[in-house]
């Protein structure tokens, strides 16, 4: 996030956050391990942002509206207990019982706001691939016009306990109920392949055209893949069975009742790692 500290904190005071790009948005939950024994407690932290930007999320934990983590045999608990935000090295912690593959999944409210100038706010919607808001800007004459968006962030993390998994339960390769979800078509932990397809949902529904971007946490300046969906919302990318990865999409619709915001925008990711 580059915008200038002072401006940051006017726009604070009003309700708003000044971003330079939708990149410094991206949030995901970072396990200690991604790969763990059972009977364990994994330290997790809340991430936000990359390069030098990347930072632990401030997120209050009024705005967490939803924490669970699916067990290997599908059975959802409850994680509100288990987080401690803003603690002095970690937000959380998963604890894992039996070997199997373990999903944690997080959503926000939609509180966020952010405000950004017409060329700003029309180069974010360029890089991160956001269609509607940039169809709806042409159709309605707003192209230098100033946007504010409401936003909400969804994710998940996947981890594996005990030995490498040869199967993908339900809860890995269905969605889990996140209105903007990237889902994969196999259990990225099976020995087989290095390839890995995924499908996006939004609102249930398999999403075409969203800009899907792969980046490698140790390296995550930039993304090393980005695809757009197909029509049926899936798209495939290549990774090596090694360091610790990030995929995420983000997507927008227009609000078109008065408001005071003019787009409400979700920010999805999904992390796992290998040893």
């Amino acid at each position: 996030m580059k915008s200038c500290p002072g401006i940051v904190a006017i726009a604070l005071l009003a309700g708003f956050v000044l971003t330079s790009s939708a990149h410094a948005h991206d949030f995901w939950i970072q396990p200690q391990a991604y790969w763990s024994q059972a009977n364990a407690s994994i330290p997790i932290t809340l991430q936000v942002g990359h390069g030098a930007e990347r930072q632990r999320s401030q997120i209050r934990s009024g705005r967490i509206a939803r924490v669970v983590a699916f067990a290997p045999d599908g059975a959802a608990r409850d994680m509100h207990a288990d987080l401690h935000l803003r603690g002095a090295s970690d937000d959380g912690h998963l604890h894992v019982e039996t070997s199997g593959t373990y999903v944690v999944v997080l959503e926000t409210d939609n509180r966020g706001r952010s405000a950004l100038p017409a060329q700003r706010f029309n180069k974010y919607a360029q890089e991160e691939g956001l269609t509607p808001a940039l169809d709806y800007r042409q159709r309605m004459g707003k192209m230098a016009t100033d946007a504010a968006e409401s936003y909400r962030r969804v994710t998940k993390a996947i981890v594996q306990v005990g030995t490498a998994a040869t199967q993908s339960g339900s809860h890995i390769t269905s969605p889990l109920g996140l209105p903007l979800e990237i889902v994969p078509e196999r259990n990225p932990y099976a020995a087989s392949g290095s390839d890995l397809p995924v499908r996006v949902y939004f609102e249930g529904q398999p999403l075409a055209g969203a800009l899907v971007k792969l980046t490698r946490l140790e390296h995550d300046e930039l993304p090393v893949e980005e695809r757009r969906t197909d029509s049926s919302g899936r798209a495939r990318f290549s990774l090596t069975r090694n360091g610790n990865w990030l995929l995420n999409v983000v997507w927008t619709e227009p609000v078109t009742a008065p408001s005071e915001v003019d787009f409400d925008t979700i920010f999805s990711s999904l992390t796992f790692g290998f040893p």
